[in-house]
């Protein structure tokens, strides 16, 4: 997970966009089977323009998760996207809008969003056959 882009000019949303970034490569952290890298690895990116691809080779990973966030007043808006780093592709991408009051919610929904495409990305064919016949129940997290 690379730190994420501040869109604003305020250094205090600087603080922000970390906070955010060290939150869910925490809860990222917590997924069964996942691998992120660690969070002074993926500092060493911040502020840099960098390249999915050249990601990958440096730091032996099939997967980069982006993102950027914007705060004005107390609206937040989170752009994420999953990129596989041998292609340069994204998997999956998806914006995110809430108060600042609500926000650990949404980074819940963040992770959760995030969780299963992850597991698809990593385990293909493999996880089709897991959740065959369970993607139609709701209730289920995984599929």
């Amino acid at each position: 997970m690379l730190p994420f882009a501040n869109l604003s000019n305020d250094s205090e949303q600087e603080y922000f966009a970390d906070g955010i970034t060290d939150d869910l490569t925490t809860d990222l952290s917590r997924i069964s089977g996942s691998f992120v890298i660690a969070r002074n690895t993926a500092f060493t990116y911040k502020g840099k323009p960098v390249d999915a691809k050249r990601i990958g080779r440096e730091l032996g990973i099939r997967y980069v998760l982006e993102g950027s966030v914007r705060r004005t007043g107390d609206q937040v808006r989170v752009n994420i996207q999953l990129i596989d780093a041998e292609s340069g592709a994204h998997i999956w991408a998806d914006r995110f809008d809430t108060d600042r009051a609500n926000f650990t919610e949404a980074q819940d929904a963040i992770t959760s969003r995030l969780a299963p495409r992850s597991l698809r990305a990593r385990y293909g064919s493999l996880y089709g056959t897991l959740c065959n016949g369970r993607a139609s129940l709701k209730s289920d997290p995984i599929c």
